[in-house]
């Protein structure tokens, strides 16, 4: 998956690493901001995604597409599609381009607006990235637990760089029955939740 990254691929990769630390300081809103992923998370992904049982793919929280480019490398060996939602215009926009310039909407389906609402049509997930507002991070696991496929996986983003705003939620999650889970230490912490067999 690594080893012959389009170079329309790494270009835009590259773009959007430039936009997200520019981002940080030339007075962007905070709610438009990028906040995308480290590289070394987006190869951590695409590893767990070529990994994952059949079914649906979903990503809340898809900025700019980033992070889509990367689990785009383990659909393409998979045979699968990622659907992604996002709710800011800016980053709608910005996400189309980067479908558009990267040769992948074959691959990644865009959703624009609020994906809370529209979590509850989908069933079979075999694969959820969570990369959204810290405020409706329960909301979003509630939905989607149950219709992970067994064996199937749920990332939640965040995990240490923003433990301390998502501190009731991080203490739930081991103690779900339905889940085993582990925060792995790798960019900003993913928290990695495996659907348990039988539950």
């Amino acid at each position: 998956m690594f080893h012959d990254l389009p170079a329309a691929m790494t270009e835009r990769m590259a773009a959007l690493c430039a936009m997200h630390e520019a981002d940080k300081t030339d007075g962007t809103p905070r709610f438009d901001r990028l906040r995308q992923i480290s590289p070394d998370t987006g190869k951590f992904l695409a590893l767990l995604a070529a990994q994952v049982p059949a079914g649906d793919w979903v990503e809340v929280g898809a900025s700019a597409g980033y992070s889509a480019l990367w689990l785009s490398l383990a659909a393409r060996l998979r045979g699968a599609t990622l659907t992604t939602y996002e709710i800011s215009a800016r980053k709608q926009a910005l996400a189309r381009e980067t479908f558009a310039l990267t040769g992948v909407t074959d691959l990644v389906h865009l959703k624009e607006g609020d994906a809370l609402p529209l979590l509850a049509g989908h069933t079979n997930l075999a694969l959820v990235f969570l990369d959204a507002e810290r405020a409706i991070l329960r909301q979003c696991y509630d939905l989607v637990i149950p219709r992970l496929v067994p064996g199937g996986l749920l990332v939640v983003d965040n995990a240490i760089s923003h433990a301390h705003e998502m501190g009731e939620f991080l203490a739930f999650v081991p103690t779900d029955p339905r889940v085993d889970s582990l925060i792995v230490p790798i960019g900003s912490g993913e928290l990695v939740c495996r659907k348990v067999e039988g539950v």
